[in-house]
Protein backbone atom coordinates (compact mmCIF):
# COMPACT_ATOMS: atom_id res chain seq x y z
CA UNK A 1 0.00 0.00 0.00
CA UNK A 2 1.22 3.27 -1.13
CA UNK A 3 1.29 6.21 1.52
CA UNK A 4 2.16 9.84 2.65
CA UNK A 5 3.71 10.65 5.75
CA UNK A 6 3.03 14.51 6.62
CA UNK A 7 4.43 16.59 9.59
CA UNK A 8 6.86 13.45 9.51
CA UNK A 9 9.56 14.87 11.92
CA UNK A 10 12.05 11.95 12.43
CA UNK A 11 9.65 9.43 11.21
CA UNK A 12 8.97 7.23 13.70
CA UNK A 13 5.49 6.60 12.74
CA UNK A 14 6.70 6.10 8.60
CA UNK A 15 9.45 3.87 10.32
CA UNK A 16 6.36 1.26 11.76
CA UNK A 17 4.83 1.32 8.46
CA UNK A 18 7.81 0.59 6.56
CA UNK A 19 8.63 -2.04 8.19
CA UNK A 20 5.22 -3.65 7.40
CA UNK A 21 6.15 -3.53 3.80
CA UNK A 22 4.35 0.13 3.18
CA UNK A 23 5.67 1.73 0.39
CA UNK A 24 6.27 6.23 0.95
CA UNK A 25 5.52 8.55 -1.80
CA UNK A 26 6.14 11.69 0.78
CA UNK A 27 7.71 12.15 3.96
CA UNK A 28 6.69 15.92 4.37
CA UNK A 29 8.28 17.85 7.06
CA UNK A 30 9.47 21.31 7.57
CA UNK A 31 12.38 20.90 10.10
CA UNK A 32 15.78 21.04 8.27
CA UNK A 33 17.40 18.73 10.88
CA UNK A 34 14.69 16.20 11.06
CA UNK A 35 14.43 16.22 7.42
CA UNK A 36 18.12 15.64 7.04
CA UNK A 37 17.56 12.21 9.75
CA UNK A 38 14.33 10.98 6.96
CA UNK A 39 16.86 11.34 3.87
CA UNK A 40 19.64 9.36 6.03
CA UNK A 41 17.15 6.69 7.09
CA UNK A 42 15.46 6.53 3.31
CA UNK A 43 19.51 6.12 2.15
CA UNK A 44 20.04 3.30 4.78
CA UNK A 45 16.75 1.42 3.38
CA UNK A 46 18.28 1.44 0.03
CA UNK A 47 21.94 0.48 0.95
CA UNK A 48 20.44 -2.04 2.85
CA UNK A 49 18.05 -3.24 0.08
CA UNK A 50 21.37 -3.40 -2.09
CA UNK A 51 23.95 -5.44 0.43
CA UNK A 52 25.97 -2.30 0.83
CA UNK A 53 25.22 -1.07 4.42
CA UNK A 54 29.12 -0.72 5.12
CA UNK A 55 28.58 2.69 2.98
CA UNK A 56 26.26 3.57 5.74
CA UNK A 57 28.00 2.41 8.86
CA UNK A 58 30.94 3.99 7.27
CA UNK A 59 29.41 7.40 7.12
CA UNK A 60 27.39 6.76 11.11
CA UNK A 61 30.85 6.15 12.33
CA UNK A 62 32.24 9.08 10.97
CA UNK A 63 34.87 7.91 8.37
CA UNK A 64 33.10 9.97 5.77
CA UNK A 65 31.18 12.82 5.69
CA UNK A 66 27.81 13.66 5.36
CA UNK A 67 28.05 15.23 1.84
CA UNK A 68 30.40 12.47 0.69
CA UNK A 69 27.40 9.89 2.02
CA UNK A 70 24.83 11.77 0.34
CA UNK A 71 26.88 11.73 -3.02
CA UNK A 72 27.10 7.83 -2.94
CA UNK A 73 22.94 7.58 -2.60
CA UNK A 74 20.69 8.31 -5.92
CA UNK A 75 18.79 11.49 -6.08
CA UNK A 76 15.43 9.62 -6.30
CA UNK A 77 16.00 8.09 -2.82
CA UNK A 78 16.12 11.68 -1.46
CA UNK A 79 13.03 12.59 -3.59
CA UNK A 80 10.60 11.89 -1.08
CA UNK A 81 11.75 13.96 1.61
CA UNK A 82 9.99 16.98 0.90
CA UNK A 83 11.45 20.03 3.44
CA UNK A 84 8.61 22.55 3.71
CA UNK A 85 6.29 23.32 5.66
CA UNK A 86 2.81 23.09 5.02
CA UNK A 87 0.83 26.09 4.23
CA UNK A 88 -1.45 27.64 1.65
CA UNK A 89 1.94 29.16 0.14
CA UNK A 90 3.87 25.80 -0.21
CA UNK A 91 0.98 23.53 -0.90
CA UNK A 92 0.58 23.10 -4.71
CA UNK A 93 4.57 22.60 -4.78
CA UNK A 94 4.13 19.61 -2.52
CA UNK A 95 1.37 18.45 -4.57
CA UNK A 96 3.63 18.52 -7.78
CA UNK A 97 6.19 16.92 -6.22
CA UNK A 98 3.94 14.11 -4.44
CA UNK A 99 2.87 13.81 -7.81
CA UNK A 100 5.96 13.35 -9.62
CA UNK A 101 6.81 10.26 -6.97
CA UNK A 102 3.94 9.10 -7.51
CA UNK A 103 3.59 8.25 -11.14
CA UNK A 104 -0.04 8.11 -11.70
CA UNK A 105 -0.34 5.76 -8.32
CA UNK A 106 -2.72 6.24 -5.94
CA UNK A 107 -2.39 7.10 -2.30
CA UNK A 108 -4.14 4.71 0.08
CA UNK A 109 -3.04 5.94 3.54
CA UNK A 110 -2.10 9.27 4.75
CA UNK A 111 -0.69 9.50 8.08
CA UNK A 112 0.87 11.86 10.58
CA UNK A 113 0.21 14.52 13.06
CA UNK A 114 0.42 17.62 13.37
CA UNK A 115 2.90 19.51 15.86
CA UNK A 116 1.43 18.92 19.43
CA UNK A 117 2.58 22.20 21.76
CA UNK A 118 -0.27 24.35 20.56
CA UNK A 119 -2.35 20.87 21.80
CA UNK A 120 -0.20 20.31 25.22
CA UNK A 121 -1.77 20.86 28.48
CA UNK A 122 1.43 22.28 29.61
CA UNK A 123 2.21 24.08 26.55
CA UNK A 124 -1.58 26.13 27.16
CA UNK A 125 -0.68 26.58 30.65
CA UNK A 126 2.58 28.35 29.49
CA UNK A 127 0.77 30.96 27.31
CA UNK A 128 -1.54 33.78 28.78
CA UNK A 129 -3.90 33.12 25.71
CA UNK A 130 -3.83 29.34 26.43
CA UNK A 131 -2.56 28.86 22.79
CA UNK A 132 -5.79 29.94 21.74
CA UNK A 133 -4.21 32.28 18.82
CA UNK A 134 -1.30 29.70 17.98
CA UNK A 135 -1.66 29.19 13.99
CA UNK A 136 -0.79 25.72 14.88
CA UNK A 137 -4.21 25.00 16.42
CA UNK A 138 -5.43 24.43 12.75
CA UNK A 139 -2.89 23.02 10.99
CA UNK A 140 -5.46 20.04 10.65
CA UNK A 141 -6.89 21.78 7.94
CA UNK A 142 -3.83 21.75 5.79
CA UNK A 143 -4.01 17.81 6.53
CA UNK A 144 -7.64 17.80 5.10
CA UNK A 145 -6.42 19.32 1.92
CA UNK A 146 -4.50 16.02 1.04
CA UNK A 147 -7.44 14.00 2.05
CA UNK A 148 -9.68 15.79 -0.47
CA UNK A 149 -6.64 15.72 -2.94
CA UNK A 150 -5.98 12.24 -2.56
CA UNK A 151 -8.93 10.74 -1.76
CA UNK A 152 -7.05 7.88 0.31
CA UNK A 153 -8.88 4.44 1.49
CA UNK A 154 -7.85 5.62 5.34
CA UNK A 155 -5.77 8.40 7.50
CA UNK A 156 -3.59 7.69 10.83
CA UNK A 157 -4.00 11.34 12.78
CA UNK A 158 -1.60 11.05 15.94
CA UNK A 159 -1.43 13.83 18.72
CA UNK A 160 -1.15 14.37 22.02
CA UNK A 161 -4.15 13.46 24.68
CA UNK A 162 -4.15 17.56 24.97
CA UNK A 163 -5.97 17.42 21.66
CA UNK A 164 -9.54 16.92 23.60
CA UNK A 165 -9.06 19.57 26.07
CA UNK A 166 -8.02 22.54 23.63
CA UNK A 167 -10.11 25.56 23.49
CA UNK A 168 -13.24 23.51 25.82
CA UNK A 169 -13.09 20.79 23.46
CA UNK A 170 -13.94 23.02 20.73
CA UNK A 171 -10.97 22.42 18.07
CA UNK A 172 -11.55 18.46 18.68
CA UNK A 173 -14.97 18.53 17.50
CA UNK A 174 -14.31 21.19 14.66
CA UNK A 175 -11.84 19.05 13.34
CA UNK A 176 -13.79 15.50 13.50
CA UNK A 177 -16.56 17.31 11.70
CA UNK A 178 -14.46 18.36 9.18
CA UNK A 179 -13.40 15.07 8.64
CA UNK A 180 -16.58 13.71 8.37
CA UNK A 181 -17.44 16.24 5.85
CA UNK A 182 -14.41 15.03 3.86
CA UNK A 183 -16.13 11.36 3.12
CA UNK A 184 -14.62 9.54 6.30
CA UNK A 185 -16.04 7.38 8.94
CA UNK A 186 -14.03 8.12 12.19
CA UNK A 187 -13.45 6.97 15.36
CA UNK A 188 -10.26 7.59 18.07
CA UNK A 189 -8.28 5.78 20.41
CA UNK A 190 -6.30 7.31 23.71
CA UNK A 191 -3.30 4.59 23.46
CA UNK A 192 -0.31 4.24 25.56
CA UNK A 193 2.79 3.23 23.96
CA UNK A 194 3.67 0.69 27.13
CA UNK A 195 0.83 -1.13 26.30
CA UNK A 196 2.48 -2.13 22.48
CA UNK A 197 5.73 -3.57 24.19
CA UNK A 198 7.77 0.16 24.50
CA UNK A 199 9.35 0.90 27.71
CA UNK A 200 7.63 4.01 28.55
CA UNK A 201 4.05 5.99 29.28
CA UNK A 202 3.55 7.85 26.85
CA UNK A 203 -0.41 8.44 25.95
CA UNK A 204 -1.81 9.36 22.72
CA UNK A 205 -4.83 10.24 20.55
CA UNK A 206 -4.70 7.82 18.09
CA UNK A 207 -7.66 8.84 15.28
CA UNK A 208 -8.45 6.91 12.51
CA UNK A 209 -10.71 7.74 9.54
CA UNK A 210 -11.64 5.95 6.87
CA UNK A 211 -13.55 6.36 3.07
CA UNK A 212 -17.24 5.59 4.05
CA UNK A 213 -16.63 2.97 0.53
CA UNK A 214 -14.33 1.00 2.64
CA UNK A 215 -15.32 -1.63 4.79
CA UNK A 216 -13.01 -1.24 7.89
CA UNK A 217 -13.53 -0.78 11.61
CA UNK A 218 -10.85 0.46 14.15
CA UNK A 219 -8.89 -2.12 15.23
CA UNK A 220 -8.39 -4.08 18.68
CA UNK A 221 -4.71 -4.01 19.92
CA UNK A 222 -3.87 -6.74 22.61
CA UNK A 223 -2.14 -5.53 25.73
CA UNK A 224 1.49 -6.28 26.01
CA UNK A 225 2.27 -7.19 29.36
CA UNK A 226 5.72 -7.60 29.17
CA UNK A 227 8.55 -7.88 32.33
CA UNK A 228 11.60 -5.88 30.72
CA UNK A 229 12.42 -2.70 32.32
CA UNK A 230 14.58 0.33 31.40
CA UNK A 231 17.64 -2.17 32.92
CA UNK A 232 17.24 -4.08 29.54
CA UNK A 233 17.90 -1.44 27.54
CA UNK A 234 20.67 0.67 29.68
CA UNK A 235 22.98 -2.23 30.56
CA UNK A 236 24.86 -3.38 27.29
CA UNK A 237 25.97 0.41 26.87
CA UNK A 238 28.96 1.90 27.62
CA UNK A 239 29.55 3.12 31.08
CA UNK A 240 30.22 6.88 30.77
CA UNK A 241 30.42 9.97 32.51
CA UNK A 242 28.47 13.45 31.81
CA UNK A 243 30.14 15.26 28.79
CA UNK A 244 31.06 12.31 27.38
CA UNK A 245 30.76 9.89 24.37
CA UNK A 246 31.42 5.62 24.60
CA UNK A 247 30.52 3.94 21.17
CA UNK A 248 30.91 0.64 22.69
CA UNK A 249 28.54 -2.62 23.51
CA UNK A 250 29.75 -4.10 27.03
CA UNK A 251 27.36 -6.59 27.13
CA UNK A 252 25.76 -9.40 23.71
CA UNK A 253 22.19 -8.09 22.54
CA UNK A 254 19.76 -9.84 25.28
CA UNK A 255 16.07 -10.62 24.57
CA UNK A 256 14.33 -7.39 24.65
CA UNK A 257 17.11 -5.64 22.71
CA UNK A 258 16.19 -8.24 20.12
CA UNK A 259 12.52 -8.87 20.23
CA UNK A 260 11.84 -5.54 20.17
CA UNK A 261 14.23 -4.66 17.03
CA UNK A 262 16.40 -2.00 18.73
CA UNK A 263 19.65 -3.90 17.95
CA UNK A 264 21.22 -6.46 16.01
CA UNK A 265 24.47 -8.46 15.95
CA UNK A 266 25.41 -6.64 13.38
CA UNK A 267 24.48 -2.54 14.39
CA UNK A 268 27.23 -0.05 15.74
CA UNK A 269 27.25 1.56 18.40
CA UNK A 270 26.43 5.42 17.78
CA UNK A 271 25.07 8.66 19.31
CA UNK A 272 25.90 7.18 23.19
CA UNK A 273 26.86 11.08 23.85
CA UNK A 274 25.92 12.87 27.52
CA UNK A 275 25.30 15.95 27.70
CA UNK A 276 27.73 18.24 29.73
CA UNK A 277 26.73 19.90 33.41
CA UNK A 278 27.80 21.82 36.04
CA UNK A 279 28.50 21.15 39.39
CA UNK A 280 25.58 21.69 40.94
CA UNK A 281 23.51 19.88 38.57
CA UNK A 282 25.85 16.90 39.31
CA UNK A 283 25.32 17.26 42.93
CA UNK A 284 21.51 17.35 42.31
CA UNK A 285 21.51 14.29 40.46
CA UNK A 286 23.61 12.27 42.72
CA UNK A 287 21.28 13.21 45.69
CA UNK A 288 18.36 12.31 43.71
CA UNK A 289 19.54 8.52 42.66
CA UNK A 290 20.98 8.27 46.39
CA UNK A 291 17.59 9.13 48.05
CA UNK A 292 15.31 6.99 45.19
CA UNK A 293 17.97 3.90 45.34
CA UNK A 294 17.37 4.27 49.42
CA UNK A 295 13.94 4.89 49.92
CA UNK A 296 12.64 3.71 45.98
CA UNK A 297 10.56 7.38 46.34
CA UNK A 298 11.54 10.17 44.67
CA UNK A 299 12.98 13.29 45.53
CA UNK A 300 11.56 16.40 46.05
CA UNK A 301 13.06 19.82 44.88
CA UNK A 302 12.16 21.83 47.95
CA UNK A 303 14.26 18.44 49.98
CA UNK A 304 17.52 19.28 48.46
CA UNK A 305 20.47 21.33 50.71
CA UNK A 306 20.01 25.37 50.46
CA UNK A 307 22.45 26.05 48.67
CA UNK A 308 21.52 23.52 45.60
CA UNK A 309 18.17 25.75 45.37
CA UNK A 310 18.42 28.05 42.66
CA UNK A 311 14.11 28.48 41.78
CA UNK A 312 12.15 30.82 43.84
CA UNK A 313 9.41 28.88 43.20
CA UNK A 314 9.59 25.57 45.97
CA UNK A 315 6.03 25.02 46.16
CA UNK A 316 5.19 24.09 41.97
CA UNK A 317 7.13 21.63 39.84
CA UNK A 318 8.84 20.06 42.89
CA UNK A 319 9.63 17.14 40.07
CA UNK A 320 11.61 19.56 37.65
CA UNK A 321 14.51 16.75 38.55
CA UNK A 322 13.67 12.71 37.83
CA UNK A 323 14.94 9.62 37.44
CA UNK A 324 14.66 7.08 34.68
CA UNK A 325 14.39 3.86 36.95
CA UNK A 326 16.07 1.01 36.10
CA UNK A 327 13.38 -1.35 37.70
CA UNK A 328 10.39 -0.31 35.95
CA UNK A 329 9.63 2.11 32.32
CA UNK A 330 10.30 5.74 31.94
CA UNK A 331 8.05 8.49 32.18
CA UNK A 332 7.77 10.46 28.63
CA UNK A 333 10.46 11.26 26.73
CA UNK A 334 9.27 14.67 25.53
CA UNK A 335 10.79 17.84 23.53
CA UNK A 336 11.92 19.39 26.32
CA UNK A 337 15.21 16.95 26.51
CA UNK A 338 16.90 19.23 24.10
CA UNK A 339 16.73 21.78 26.59
CA UNK A 340 18.00 19.86 29.73
CA UNK A 341 18.40 16.13 31.16
CA UNK A 342 17.00 17.26 34.52
CA UNK A 343 13.85 15.03 34.02
CA UNK A 344 15.86 12.37 32.88
CA UNK A 345 18.83 11.48 35.29
CA UNK A 346 20.25 8.02 34.41
CA UNK A 347 19.86 5.65 37.53
CA UNK A 348 23.44 4.41 37.76
CA UNK A 349 24.83 6.67 40.45
CA UNK A 350 28.46 6.24 39.27
CA UNK A 351 27.78 7.39 35.78
CA UNK A 352 26.09 10.68 37.92
CA UNK A 353 24.44 12.45 34.31
CA UNK A 354 21.24 12.53 32.67
CA UNK A 355 20.39 10.00 29.45
CA UNK A 356 21.81 10.15 25.98
CA UNK A 357 20.61 10.54 22.45
CA UNK A 358 20.57 6.33 22.60
CA UNK A 359 19.61 6.01 25.45
CA UNK A 360 16.83 8.11 24.75
CA UNK A 361 15.78 6.46 20.97
CA UNK A 362 15.84 3.19 22.57
CA UNK A 363 13.39 4.49 25.66
CA UNK A 364 11.48 5.36 22.35
CA UNK A 365 11.70 1.78 20.43
CA UNK A 366 14.06 3.20 17.23
CA UNK A 367 16.51 1.09 17.02
CA UNK A 368 20.40 1.30 17.35
CA UNK A 369 21.28 1.66 13.26
CA UNK A 370 18.88 4.76 13.15
CA UNK A 371 21.10 7.67 12.99
CA UNK A 372 19.53 11.44 14.33
CA UNK A 373 21.29 14.50 12.30
CA UNK A 374 22.32 16.99 12.99
CA UNK A 375 23.44 17.74 16.17
CA UNK A 376 22.50 16.47 20.15
CA UNK A 377 20.17 19.33 20.99
CA UNK A 378 18.57 18.34 17.56
CA UNK A 379 18.32 14.75 18.37
CA UNK A 380 17.03 14.93 21.42
CA UNK A 381 14.48 17.27 20.33
CA UNK A 382 13.38 15.06 17.52
CA UNK A 383 13.31 11.67 19.82
CA UNK A 384 11.21 13.90 22.18
CA UNK A 385 8.55 14.20 19.13
CA UNK A 386 8.48 11.03 17.63
CA UNK A 387 6.03 8.29 17.70
CA UNK A 388 7.79 4.87 18.93
CA UNK A 389 8.40 2.98 16.12
CA UNK A 390 7.51 -0.36 17.74
CA UNK A 391 4.28 1.46 18.82
CA UNK A 392 3.82 2.16 15.07
CA UNK A 393 4.99 -1.09 12.95
CA UNK A 394 1.45 -2.51 15.33
CA UNK A 395 -0.76 -0.10 14.45
CA UNK A 396 0.61 -1.18 10.98
CA UNK A 397 0.30 -4.77 11.09
CA UNK A 398 -3.19 -3.96 11.98
CA UNK A 399 -4.18 -2.02 8.79
CA UNK A 400 -2.11 -4.26 6.75
CA UNK A 401 -4.32 -7.80 7.57
CA UNK A 402 -7.46 -5.37 7.95
CA UNK A 403 -7.03 -5.24 3.86
CA UNK A 404 -6.02 -8.60 2.85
Amino acid sequence: MNCIDLFAGAGGLSEGFIRKGFKFFAHVEMDYAASLTLKTRQAYYFLKRNNRLNIYNNYISGQISREEFYSMIPNRVFKTVINKEINSETIEDIFRIIDENRRGKDVDIIIGGPPCQAYSVIGRSRDPNGMAKDKRNYLYKEYLKFLNKYSPKLFVFENVTGLLSAQNGKIFKDMKKEFLKAGYNIDYKILNAKDFGVLENRKRIILMGWRKDIDFSYPEFKVINNNYTIKDIFNDLQVIKAGEEGNLYIKDINTYLKKSKIRTDNDILTQHISRPNNKRDLEIYRLYVKYFNNNKVKYKYNELPEELITHKNKDSFLDRYNIVPYEGISHTVVAHIAKDGHYYIHPDINQNRSITVREAARIQSFPDNYYFESSRTTAFRQIGNAVPPLMAEKIAKKIKNSFK
